[in-house]
């Protein structure tokens, strides 16, 4: 519950614009890796430090815990380690008077590893968990605050490792949430700890983002490439199945085949017309796998109303757009359709297997703008006597 909650948390704490970048300027998270989306005008600074007020989050603190100092000018606490030459980290204080100007870092994106614990260190949320890359932190193109978090986070750099305690009650005061109980319990206090990565400019993110855009319609053009390939070597194998099939069934006379490739054998031709491309049909079916008979899905399961969709839009497979196309309406048919005008090489769950050509025995009930099949009338009767007139009934009503 504490990591879904903070989950929560670090989406609106990122969203709000202090760990994320400022407003009209989005990065995108792939699964993969982080990617630049696009680059508007910036046109504020960070705002979370004044709607937020994490400059003063510690403000009901009169002195530091042990081992933080308060940055300068603020009551923000913090630990910063830097790592030397050697590599090995030790204890910095932030002064921005020695440190690297903050104008040489100003507009650039600090990429940073995040972690959220408890006052006495219970891990909340990580971002590594979240995502496998470093979470993108616009620095504001001109010098924040003195003392605030924005400082801080632009005097860190790559190679730095921060942490940043802050005061619950007031953390989430400022937030309009209230103190959850595990953050009570655990010291009544925030630690955000800060690792950053890596410091780049927007022309570079942007270059990234770029090239990861270009690599990823490349594996695209490649899978869909190879899907292709798959599905025209098994397609000569389906239809040897379908063919087979209909002999061993007594009806190749009857079958007939769309241009697309589905198999079709009308067993009650209706009396509407065609159903039109883009308009809504009311179909009742019943689905087995064609090598086994074994029924996957039916209509009558999911209760007695037939089930809709809309002709030609890709709302359903393929072999059904086409299948259902050539049926007048009323119509009652076997639809026999090889797997890639189906659930091709991926299947359905466990009842579809990979590559199955699938049988559906289909009643096309009802075609928006099409009329209705005409019923032949009953011939009356001659018994001498005038006909009554039949009275209408009520329609059910839903209960």
């Amino acid at each position: 519950m504490r990591r879904f909650y903070f989950r929560l948390l670090f989406g609106r704490f990122l969203a709000s614009g202090a760990w994320a970048l400022r407003r009209g300027t989005t990065f995108i998270l792939d699964t993969k890796q982080l990617f630049f989306s696009e680059l508007i005008r910036m046109r504020r600074l960070l705002f979370l430090a004044g709607a937020l007020g994490l400059t003063q989050l510690a403000a009901a603190q009169t002195a530091p815990a042990p081992g933080f100092t308060a940055l300068p000018g603020s009551t923000t606490e913090y630990k910063l380690f830097r790592r030397d030459a050697a590599g090995q980290y030790a204890p910095k204080k932030f002064d921005p008077a020695t440190d690297a100007p903050y104008t040489s870092r100003a507009g650039q994106v600090l990429l940073v590893n995040l972690q959220y614990r408890t006052d006495r260190d219970s891990l909340l949320m990580d971002s590594r968990q979240r995502q496998p890359g470093p979470v993108p932190v616009g620095l504001p193109p001109t010098a924040p605050r003195h003392g605030s978090i924005e400082e801080a986070m632009g005097l860190l750099v790559p190679g730095d490792s921060a942490i940043f305690r802050f005061n619950a009650d007031t953390a989430f005061t400022q937030m309009r949430q209230p103190v959850p109980p595990f953050v009570r319990s655990g010291g009544n206090a925030l630690r955000l700890i800060i690792v950053p990565k890596e410091l780049v400019t927007m022309e570079q993110m942007q270059a990234r983002q770029q090239a990861m855009m270009a690599e990823q319609q490349k594996m695209m053009a490649e899978q869909q490439r190879q899907a292709k390939a798959r599905e025209a070597a098994q397609l000569p194998k389906d239809n040897a199945a379908i063919v087979a099939y209909l002999a061993q069934n007594k009806m190749t006379a009857n079958a007939k085949k769309t241009p697309g490739g589905t198999w079709y054998v009308i067993t009650k031709r209706g009396t509407g017309p065609l159903p039109a491309v883009g308009k809504l049909v009311k179909v009742r079916y019943r689905g087995t796998v064609l090598a086994t008979g074994k029924e996957f899905d039916a209509s009558d399961k999911h209760g007695t109303a037939p089930f809709e969709f809309t002709l030609g839009q890709g709302q359903v497979i393929q072999g059904w757009d086409q299948g259902i196309a050539v049926l007048p309406v009323g119509s009652k048919a076997t639809l026999l359709i090889p797997s890639p005008l189906a659930y091709g090489s991926r299947g359905a769950g466990a009842d579809i297997p990979a590559d199955a050509p699938l049988r559906f025995d289909v009643e096309l009930v009802e075609a928006a703008g099409a009329a209705k099949p005409a019923v032949p009338a009953k011939k009356a009767a001659t018994t001498g006597k005038k006909p009554t007139t039949p009275v209408k009934k009520k329609a059910p009503v839903k209960k």
